[in-house]
């Protein structure tokens, strides 16, 4: 058999990689519109804050509520991806973003943008879900730390995006809450959002149902011909390996989860460990939050804006350093690298701002005044934070919980640690205004020490899996 694709030989097996990373980014897409999403309000937020008349604590609500819709999407898409397929329920997301960047832009109030946020939050959890799942199960073993790793590209280019159309908006309207188009530029900041929403659900329909799902239904024939487009060889023995760890397999239960004795697995409590703390190290307060904050300690909302854009800039690159080290050094060192790297730029940010002069803003409010040796050691020690956290927790996390579960478990276990993912983001986002209010030291004093913790947890818990299949792990 002969085959001019782009493909690359590993030991007895020859894989097309155009087409797995055709596949793989189809499927990412889903992680892009989870960045964008989450990201959106990060330049609407003022102006809604303003238009609404809300407060640190009903802000912050509004804010993290999408989270909320998070854990409920991420847990119904895990178990509802093995009862009607991969691609059903990344159309189903699709579906989801679509209606909420609709409501979003229309809301009239707190309470009605909440809604429309957690509809948007669950269509972030099931992509969340779905795409590392899909990714990890049509992927080759030798490059699917690299494949998986698209997920979180998508993610940080969704975020990039979002930030991008959202100076946009703002520097040609003159501000995120001045006129624009017949409405205000906060609301076309959520209103971008749906064309990327639809082609998610356009270009989903293009791509094969996962070999593991076909598998399972019986149908062997088209779980073959899935993975011809990603293998050259050693067809049999995949479906064979596959077939061998869904055989006894009806429809998963939480209660496959457990284990002798009715424990919960150690590795659901290693997966759901892992989804905690790579969000209690503070990333998303830098993505939600970040021109809120720049604005608070004296920059203007434009340089604001323009930090935000240079930050996810910034996650973007490291993120390209992260698929090039992932299948070479591992897993496990990669985190450890990078939980060593936040101990030390989130400590110098809660030293700065704990240390740094209060003085009062325009409403009053007593806020860190930063001096010309802090702000920009400041902005240093963030983007810092945010190249630790891009190059190793941010993909390494979606990269090892679409592949260190079992065949027999995966979607269902995936989904868990993917929920219990949000309520850990939805507990930060919220909490942070109230934190702040305290002062950015105790905030970022707190994330200091998480990430303290998240490197004890990698030494002594997280396995690796470089270069292993699927159906081995166990």
């Amino acid at each position: 058999m002969t085959d001019d694709r782009t493909h690359v030989q590993v030991g007895e097996r020859d894989y097309v990689l155009s087409q797995a990373i055709l596949l793989a980014s189809v499927a990412a897409l889903g992680g892009f519109l989870f960045g964008f999403d989450t990201a959106v309000i990060n330049g609407a937020v003022n102006a809604m804050r303003e238009d609404f008349g809300m407060g640190s604590a009903l802000t912050g609500f509004v804010v993290s509520s999408a989270l909320l819709g998070c854990v409920a999407g991420a847990y119904i898409a895990g178990r509802l991806a093995e009862r009607i397929g991969r691609i059903r329920v990344m159309v189903l997301a699709s579906v989801l973003f679509t209606i909420s960047a609709i409501g979003s832009g229309l809301a009239f109030g707190a309470w009605d943008m909440i809604l429309w946020r957690v509809v948007g939050g669950m269509g972030v959890g099931a992509a969340s879900v779905i795409a590392p799942a899909y990714i990890a199960e049509i992927s080759p073993a030798s490059i699917r730390g690299r494949l998986g790793s698209l997920q979180q590209m998508a993610i940080v280019t969704g975020i990039f995006i979002a930030l991008l159309s959202d100076y946009f908006l703002a520097s040609v309207a003159g501000g995120s809450g001045e006129p624009l188009w017949g409405s205000t530029a906060w609301r076309w900041m959520f209103w971008a959002e749906i064309i990327p929403a639809v082609a998610y659900g356009v270009l989903a329909l293009t791509i094969p149902e996962s070999p593991r799902y076909l598998v399972t239904l019986g149908k062997l024939d088209e779980a073959r011909q899935v993975l011809g487009r990603v293998m050259l060889r050693g067809i049999p023995e995949r479906i064979a390996e596959i077939q061998r760890t869904v055989r006894t397999e009806a429809r998963t239960s939480l209660n496959d989860l457990r284990g002798a004795g009715g424990k919960v697995l150690p590795i659901v409590w290693i997966g759901i460990g892992l989804s905690v703390f790579q969000q209690f190290v503070g990333i998303n307060v830098i993505f939600y939050y970040s021109s809120t904050l720049w604005q608070a300690v004296g920059f203007t909302e434009e340089d604001a804006l323009t930090q935000t854009v240079i930050t996810s800039v910034t996650n973007i690159v490291v993120t390209i350093v992260a698929i090039a080290l992932i299948d070479r050094i591992g897993r496990r060192r990669l985190l450890m690298i990078g939980s060593a790297g936040m101990f030390l730029s989130l400590g110098t940010m809660a030293w700065i701002f704990a240390t740094a002069d209060r003085v009062a803003n325009a409403a009053g409010d007593m806020v860190p005044a930063l001096s010309d040796q802090q702000g920009p050691i400041a902005l240093v020690a963030a983007n810092a934070f945010v190249v630790f956290f891009g190059m190793s927790w941010g993909p390494g996390v979606w990269v090892l919980l679409g592949e260190m579960f079992n065949n027999r478990i995966r979607a269902t276990a995936l989904g868990i640690a993917a929920a219990a993912q949000w309520l850990a983001n939805f507990a930060i986002s919220t909490s942070f205004p109230v934190m702040a209010d305290v002062g950015l030291g105790f905030a970022y004093g707190f994330y200091t020490l998480c990430a303290l913790l998240s490197l004890g947890f990698v030494i002594k818990w997280v396995p690796e899996t470089k270069g292993r299949e699927l159906e081995d792990m166990d």
